[in-house]
């Protein structure tokens, strides 16, 4: 007996009658039934979502945002409805509950009364989540409640991405006017640093002015220190000439009488008016240039009251703009600091450096303001003590002349004193014959004199003032240099605490990004849902039942073929009695399951393409594997029947189960528990399944490839289990090849 002829025998015994030939096609349409009815109820049940019954119960109340009502409730309700991915129904909440108890809903979204208003806390000082309840009831559907979890998760990122949205608007729009508002800053922390490099400058000078001022006011000071002793002595001198003067005036009219003593009187009265004449010509010299100097020095005092007040009055808005701005910068810095903190557009590098700039504003401020107040204070002082100043120069400078020229008068009245006593002296013996001519001018001299006592002690009464006025010019313009001094540090401090804070805030403004409403529109949509997943599908199945499809061809192939060995004779008995060719009988028993199996994959492949018409990339290498899949589940399960014999064919049926939930067909094989993911590389479905899916799905060939060879393996191997078997048969029979086994 051939091979073909074993085969031929195995068919008609198959047809032999009319109850065989209807088991024998009910057996083959069992695959065909398995794979087909399954993968048509499971084709594409997510296209069917919008048939499941569910429920939406909307509560909220409401919320004012920005001055205008929003209702976010209300709108996820509507866009939940309106996008008619399940059989929504807006209802009550009694309603909702009991529906989903009763089976009416699979599943309920329950939003709450403060839904918008939880979403508008984000932009408050007291945020809080929005919550969306979902009721679900597995008794209704395990996998319903699965997708409610999923419809909740879109509803969130949905809800999340419009309020997202708003407040990164709201965000973007308060940055800009920060920008603004700096920009406005940068240039008046700007105009400050130039009045300050202005205000610095003068101040220089005017330190350099008080400076000599107080060493001119010193020099006076110590120069007039010795003049009230001076003076004293002067009119004491010039009284003692005034009454010289008076007694030679009634000395002379007693002369007239007693001239026999005018020699040795006239001789010592020479002498005095000599040495009078002496002392005056040095007051005289010595005082000549003192009206000039005291009005000199009185011009020069006002100049300086008249420009230390008008400083004081001009800088003293001034002053009072830098102390504003000291003290309302740390304030500004305050409200910038936790918009920078919160700000999601900036990096932590960029917020690290704006926190460190507002603190240095801080810190400026207030070096800023301390200084403008000791610059306020010291402009005060030099104006106060300028004032006193220009009050003494000008009291000297108006009673200088009156002094001067007292003095020039007592001068002139001693020269003509000198002369007459020396004439007098010289001519005394003939004097007398012009004693009243002498009288006359002793009367002259005796009036001269008192001019002079009086110009004198006038000059004696002011000298104190004078002193004492040179001394607090001096003092006063000791205050107004280190007044000066102060002021000009203090403006030096000024000028580079507002140039800082000028580059700072410039610094600062530049790196808050500038941008428009458009842009802003495109930041805020960016921020509020930044991912965006693309699909890059490999190789797709296209739908739902496409992807079930490589793991039931395989259980189908592997039914079919235990079904077919419920008829089928693994090898027959007369053969190997007959033949005594085990390698042929063994063929003959394997090529009858598998050129039906042949039939059964073709039919299952025509019902997969055309009649649920799932999508096959490459048809001819699927229909080759699911051929080749069928022949080495039929070698397989020959080979349990030869070799176990009944025990074989129920251990085909369990090792249907085993790869049932090894094959990885439904969840990822990574899913599976330690001992079945082992067996999940040692089972031959799990190579049919992986290689249908490449071949169907268009994946890789050289995965087909392997699978193939490994099915392959598996085929040869079972047939070389069948051959030893059958070989061993045909030597020799045991009284278990002679026990009738339970299939025939």
């Amino acid at each position: 007996m051939t091979t073909t002829s074993l085969v031929r025998a195995e068919l008609a015994r198959l047809t032999a009658t009319p109850l065989a030939r209807l088991a024998f096609i009910a057996l083959m349409c069992v695959p065909l039934l398995y794979g087909g009815a399954y993968l048509w109820a499971n084709r594409d049940p997510y296209a069917k979502l919008d048939q499941v019954p569910a429920a939406i119960v909307d509560q909220d109340a409401g919320a004012t945002l920005d001055g205008d009502r929003v209702d976010y409730g209300k709108d996820v309700a509507k866009e939940a409805i309106d996008g008619g991915d399940f059989k929504w129904t807006e209802t009550s909440a009694a309603d909702a509950r009991s529906g989903v108890r009763n089976g009416t809903y699979d599943f309920v979204v329950t939003i709450p009364h403060d839904f918008s208003a939880a979403l508008v806390s984000a932009q408050s000082d007291d945020p809080r989540r929005a919550k969306l309840t979902m009721t679900t009831a597995d008794t209704n559907s395990y996998l319903a409640s699965t997708i409610a979890e999923q419809a909740g998760k879109t509803m969130r990122t949905a809800v999340a991405e419009r309020v997202g949205k708003q407040a990164a608007k709201s965000l973007l729009v308060g940055l800009a006017d920060v920008r603004d508002s700096l920009g406005d800053a940068v240039d008046g922390a700007g105009q400050l640093a130039s009045g300050a490099t202005s205000a610095k400058d003068g101040a220089d000078r005017l330190a350099d002015g008080t400076g000599q001022l107080s060493s001119g006011a010193s020099e006076l000071a110590a120069g007039t220190e010795d003049l009230p002793s001076q003076t004293a002595q002067l009119d004491s001198g010039a009284q003692q000439v005034a009454t010289g003067a008076s007694k030679l005036a009634s000395g002379l009219s007693d002369a007239q009488r007693q001239t026999a003593a005018l020699p040795s009187q006239t001789k010592q009265l020479d002498t005095g008016a000599k040495q009078l004449q002496s002392g005056l010509h040095q007051l005289r010299d010595a005082s000549a240039a003192l009206p000039s100097g005291t009005s000199t020095l009185s011009e020069g005092a006002t100049a300086v009251a008249d420009g230390n007040a008008k400083l004081a009055d001009d800088a003293a808005p001034f002053l009072a703009s830098v102390q504003q701005l000291a003290a309302q910068s740390p304030a500004l810095a305050s409200q910038l600091e936790p918009v920078v903190e919160a700000s999601t557009v900036l990096d932590a590098d960029q917020k690290a450096q704006l926190v460190a700039a507002l603190e240095q504003l801080r810190t400026s401020s207030t070096t800023l303001g301390t200084g403008a107040s000791a610059v306020s204070t010291g402009i005060e002082d030099l104006k106060t003590g300028s004032a006193k100043v220009a009050a003494g120069a000008s009291d000297l400078a108006a009673k200088a002349p009156a002094l001067t020229s007292g003095i020039q008068q007592a001068s002139d009245g001693s020269d003509r004193l000198a002369a007459g006593t020396s004439t007098l002296a010289a001519k005394a013996p003939e004097l007398s014959s012009g004693i009243a001519s002498a009288a006359d001018g002793a009367s002259t001299l005796s009036n001269g004199a008192s001019q002079v006592a009086a110009g004198t002690s006038k000059l004696a009464a002011a000298a104190p003032t004078l002193s004492s006025g040179a001394s607090r010019l001096a003092t006063g313009a000791a205050s107004a240099d280190d007044g000066a001094k102060s002021l000009a540090s203090g403006l030096t401090k000024l000028e580079s605490g507002s140039t800082k804070l000028a580059d700072e805030l410039d610094e600062g403004r530049t790196k808050i990004p500038s941008s428009t409403a458009s842009s802003r529109e495109a930041q805020a949509s960016v921020i509020s849902d930044p991912v965006k997943v693309g699909d890059d599908n490999v190789a797709s199945a296209g739908n739902y039942g496409a992807g079930l499809a490589p793991f039931f061809i395989s259980l189908a192939a592997w039914i079919g073929m235990y079904a077919l060995f419920l008829i089928l004779k693994p090898i027959s008995k007369r053969a190997i009695t007959a033949v005594r060719k085990p390698l042929r009988v063994v063929l003959g028993g394997w090529l009858t399951p598998a050129l039906l199996g042949v039939v059964q994959m073709v039919a299952l492949f025509l019902i997969v393409r055309f009649a649920l018409d799932l999508n096959v990339v490459q048809a001819g290498p699927t229909i080759g594997i699911m051929v080749l899949a069928s022949a080495t589940f039929a070698a397989i399960i020959m080979a349990l029947n030869v070799l176990l014999g009944s025990v074989g064919q129920f251990l085909g049926l369990v090792l249907m189960l085993v790869q049932l939930v090894t094959a990885g067909g439904t969840f990822p094989w990574q899913t599976l528990p330690g001992p079945l993911a082992a067996l999940h590389f040692a089972l031959p479905m799990t190579y049919s399944v992986d290689a249908i899916r490449q071949t169907m799905y268009g994946g890789s060939a050289a995965t087909a490839w392997s699978d193939t060879g490994i099915l392959l393996c598996w085929l040869l191997g079972a047939l070389l289990v069948s051959y030893v078997v059958t070989a061993r048969q045909t030597r020799s029979r045991t009284l278990r090849d002679l026990r009738p086994s339970l299939i025939g």
